[in-house]
C-alpha cells in the first residue's frame, strides 16, 4: 500500500508534517488549496480513517501512524481553531502529474 506524507501551513504559520499508509488524502486535500482549520480537521480526519481502514483490511490491523496523525491534527486545530489551513505538500503526488 503506498504511503505518503503531507505538510500543511496553519493560520499561525507553523509548519507541520503528517503520515498517510494510503495516498487516499489526495481525494480529500488539494496542494495550494485553503481550508477552514474546523474544514481541514473533518477531511483529514475522514481521510485517515479511510486511510486506516484500508490497512486493516490488507494487514488485518489498524495503522497507528495514522492515528497518531490524527491525532497531531487535532492538537494543532486546537491551538488554532480560527483562520485556514494551508496544504503546502503531499508526497507522492499522484501519477499522471496531479498534485
Amino acid at each position: 500500500m503506498p504511503e505518503m506524507t503531507f505538510s500543511v501551513r496553519w493560520p499561525d504559520g507553523r509548519e507541520t508534517s503528517h503520515y498517510s499508509p494510503s495516498l487516499v488524502m489526495h481525494d480529500f486535500l488539494q496542494v495550494g488549496e485553503r481550508y477552514p482549520v474546523s474544514d481541514f480537521v473533518g477531511r483529514a480526519s475522514e481521510a485517515l480513517a479511510l486511510a486506516s481502514e484500508r490497512e486493516g483490511a490488507k494487514y488485518g490491523f489498524a495503522c497507528t501512524s495514522a492515528m497518531h496523525s490524527e491525532e497531531k491534527i487535532a492538537a494543532a486545530a486546537a491551538a488554532s481553531p480560527a483562520g485556514e489551513v494551508e496544504i503546502v505538500a503531499m508526497e507522492p503526488a499522484l501519477p499522471g502529474g496531479a498534485a
